[in-house]
Formats: C-alpha cells, sequence, structure tokens
C-alpha cells in the first residue's frame, strides 16, 4: 500500500515539474528581471537599509517589522532545503545542479521583488479586520472574480503543501543516526524511537506556533540570524582547509551542468529540472509562502518590501546553500552512493572539521529545523484562515503538530515527492497573477524611486 502510494506520488510530482511549471518559473523570472530593468540588483544597498530599519514607521500597517519579515520567510527557507536539500541535488544531479540553483536564485530575486510587492500592494482583511497578505488576497483584491478560483488552489495546495513533513523527517533521520545508532538505542523497534522525535517536535512547536506571527518573528528574528553565522563560518573554515581545490570545483560545477555526466544517462535536460526543483524547495522564490510572510510587514511601502524580500534567494542559495554544495563537494562524499541528504552533510562536515564539525553541524540542524517547521505553519494556518475562516487556524495548528510525528516514520522519498507537488500547485496562482499584475508594480516602483530620488 505504502510502495503505490510512493509510486503515485512520485508520478504526480514529475507531471507537476514539467516543463510547462520549468517555463513558468524561470521564463517568468527572466521576464521580471528585464522587465523591471534589473531594479533588484540596482537597489541591493536600499533593500539592507529598509532591512536594517532606516524607515520603519510603526504608525504603518501591518504585524512584523521588515527585518522580522524577512527572517519569518527565511526561517522556512535557511533550512533543511539548505543542508539536505542540497545534498540531495547533488546526488541527484550532480555538480551540475548547484549551477541551476543559482540561475533560479538569481531570477528568484527578481521574483520575489513582484510577488512580495503585490502582497503589500494588494493586502486584503480577516474577521477581525486585521490586515492579511499572500498570494491569495493578491488574486481576489487585484484580480477579476474569474480568476478567483486560483486563490482558493493556492490556498488548498498551500495548506498540505506547508505541513513540514521534510523538516520533520530528516530531523528524526539525524538523531536516529547521530544519537540512536552510535549508543545502540531502538535497535529492534526504530519506529518507537522515531516516534519519540515526532512527539518531542510537536511538544517543542506548538509551544510557539499557538502564538501567531508575532511570536513566530520574534524567535526567528533571534535564531535564524546566529545559526545562519555559525553555520557559515564552519562552511568557511572547510572551504579554507581545501582551498588548493575550491577552482576545480567551480569548473566541474560548470561543466557537469552543461554536458549531465554525474546523471544516470548523462542528460544535460534532468540536472536542470533538479537544479531548479531543489532551489524552488529552498528559496521558494515563486511558490507563494514568502509572500504571506513579508505581506505582514509593517510598512505602506509596498516596493520597500519587495526590496526586503529579494535578499531573501541571495542569503538562502547563493549563499548558504553554495556553502553547503562547496564542502560536499570538497570533502568527496558526494561520490558515495550510500550517502544521501542530511547523512551525506553530515559526514561531510565530520570530515571537514574533525572532532566539532558533527556536533556543532546536529545542533544547527536541530535549530533550523525548528524555524522552519514554526514559520511552515504560518503559511498553513493562513490558507486554512482564508478557506474556512480564522475560527479554523487552530484546528489546523493541531493537525499540522500531529503530522510532525506522521513525518518522523515516513520515507524520505515520498515526503520529497509530496511536497513537490503542492509546491507545483503554489507556485502557477502565484506566477499567473504576479505575470498579470507585474504591471501596477513597475508603476508603483516608478513613483517611488522618483520620490525616494527627490528625498535624496
Amino acid at each position: 500500500m505504502i510502495e503505490k502510494l510512493d509510486t503515485l506520488i512520485a508520478a504526480f510530482a514529475e507531471l507537476m515539474w514539467g516543463p510547462p511549471l520549468l517555463v513558468l518559473l524561470i521564463g517568468g523570472g527572466l521576464f521580471f528581471t528585464f522587465y523591471c530593468r534589473f531594479i533588484p540588483f540596482r537597489y541591493v544597498k536600499h533593500g539592507f537599509n529598509i532591512l536594517l530599519g532606516k524607515y520603519d514607521d510603526p504608525n504603518d500597517p501591518g504585524q512584523i517589522n521588515h527585518f522580522q519579515a524577512l527572517s519569518s520567510a527565511l526561517a522556512s527557507t535557511v533550512g533543511m532545503g539548505n543542508i539536505s536539500g542540497v545534498a540531495i541535488a547533488i546526488h541527484t544531479g550532480g555538480p551540475g545542479a548547484l549551477f541551476w540553483m543559482w540561475m533560479s536564485a538569481i531570477v528568484g530575486m527578481a521574483t520575489k521583488f513582484f510577488t512580495c510587492t503585490l502582497a503589500i500592494m494588494y493586502r486584503g482583511t480577516d474577521e477581525d479586520g486585521e490586515v492579511q497578505g499572500g498570494p491569495m488576497y493578491v488574486i481576489t483584491e487585484g484580480m477579476s472574480k474569474r480568476f478567483h478560483p486560483l486563490a482558493y488552489l493556492f490556498s488548498f495546495a498551500g495548506l498540505l503543501g506547508c505541513l513540514s513533513l521534510f523538516q520533520a523527517n530528516q530531523l528524526t533521520q539525524i538523531v536516529q543516526d547521530q544519537i540512536y545508532t552510535p549508543l545502540g538505542y531502538f535497535e529492534n523497534n526504530p519506529v518507537i524511537g522515531q516516534l519519540l522525535v515526532g512527539l518531542f517536535m510537536a511538544a517543542v512547536i506548538s509551544a510557539v506556533i499557538f502564538g501567531g506571527i508575532r511570536r513566530i518573528g520574534q524567535v526567528a528574528s533571534r535564531l535564524v540570524p546566529s545559526m545562519v553565522v555559525i553555520y557559515m563560518l564552519c562552511g568557511v573554515l572547510i572551504l579554507i582547509r581545501n582551498f588548493g581545490i575550491i577552482d576545480d570545483i567551480f569548473l566541474s560545477i560548470i561543466r557537469d551542468a552543461f554536458t549531465g555526466e554525474a546523471v544516470l544517462g548523462g542528460s544535460m535536460g534532468a540536472v536542470i529540472v533538479i537544479g531548479i526543483r531543489r532551489a524552488a524547495f529552498s528559496n521558494e522564490a515563486g511558490i507563494g509562502t514568502e509572500a504571506m510572510a513579508h505581506g505582514a510587514a509593517i510598512t505602506k511601502e509596498p516596493i520597500r518590501e519587495g526590496l526586503v524580500a529579494m535578499l531573501g534567494p541571495m542569503i538562502d542559495t547563493l549563499i548558504v546553500c553554495s556553502v553547503t554544495g562547496f564542502v560536499i563537494l570538497a570533502t568527496g562524499v558526494w561520490m558515495n552512493p550510500d550517502l544521501n541528504g542530511i547523512s551525506m552533510t553530515t559526514q561531510a562536515f565530520e570530515i571537514g572539521l574533525p572532532f566539532i564539525g558533527k556536533p556543532l553541524l546536529i545542533l544547527i540542524v536541530i535549530v533550523f529545523s525548528i524555524t522552519t517547521m514554526i514559520g511552515y505553519s504560518y503559511y498553513g494556518s493562513k490558507c486554512t484562515a482564508f478557506l474556512f475562516g480564522k475560527k479554523w487556524k487552530q484546528s489546523y495548528r493541531v493537525f499540522y503538530t500531529l503530522s510532525l510525528v506522521l513525518a518522523s516514520v515516513i520515507t524520505i522519498d515520498l515526503v520529497i515527492n509530496f511536497i513537490d507537488g503542492m509546491f507545483a500547485l503554489m507556485a502557477i496562482p502565484t506566477m499567473v497573477s504576479s505575470i498579470i499584475l507585474a504591471p501596477k508594480v513597475i508603476t508603483a516602483a516608478r513613483e517611488y524611486f522618483n520620490k525616494l530620488g527627490e528625498q535624496e
């Protein structure tokens, strides 16, 4: 039964991530990049100034400041997608997959600029009159009724796709590999050990998520930056130790990206698909989740939040994922066919930083997993409230915490394919609405930057 379900979900994921969706995500990202005349790249410094609070006004509508909004968005993207997802991409698609992750992130910066600008521009209100943002509100507030079914499609897919099955599964895996197995715990009953991890995660996560976005933003803004710094320092130290082969690694990434030599059958197309899928899972540009977090920002200037949001793929994929990929390639663990996901990254850190690498990575993974699970809960509860009303938020949070227990005992392949399929469904309404409403963003951008020039 489980095998049949796994096969069915895998087929669904492959179908959804066919050429039409790839064209929509990458082609749409290229359209945004050229249509806005490279705004995201021209105003990176201004984006950081906004992020650091230079333009904050507590009287503006919203729930969390710019820094907390980006931290909440990064809490759901900087995590297993950067640590385990990159390993899966290299295991499946070879070194070249990392190149296509980079390409996806570059165009993803422009995509996030548009999607998150629109999330502020077309905010709606819930039953209590509190402002809410996200693709479902962009569609219902900014588009005609014939497009409204897309809002319900996004919310349905988001309700399921934002279950943190991948994070819970991989966190359970690292506890089993690095704690249970060495100590001989649960050798005869591994499922019991997995369930204990799942129950622990459910207890920890529920203590935070029932407090809503404000508590999530507070927790994320404290934990995410510190863990990113520690992770980056560890990765850079490993790369310094392997400095002599960095240029060879870079060349192998470029070469494999256009040959597909490391992929079964030597398919360049397979490398591209794998890279884009894993980049989408890592930075979520065009998926729509990020727009829900940034849509809660305290601001009345949509362009400002768009500029803050565009920093996400740069931090998440171009920096953090690159460090992970180079560490895996530098230590040679990617050539071991028995290693995949978090097990591969753990082995790389153990080889690269003997004695301290593995325990530090375990700590980082635990924190990243928890913050990601916290961030995703907010997205799912927003989708639930949109579909069924705010009163169902608490019920969803109960369902969400119970799903963490389920995720601890199911297979990684089933988890990845299910999430990939739901993300694909979420991407369709997000990208379609953003492309149609793109002229509105350009008009707002011209007005904003003209006013900014006058002020400066």
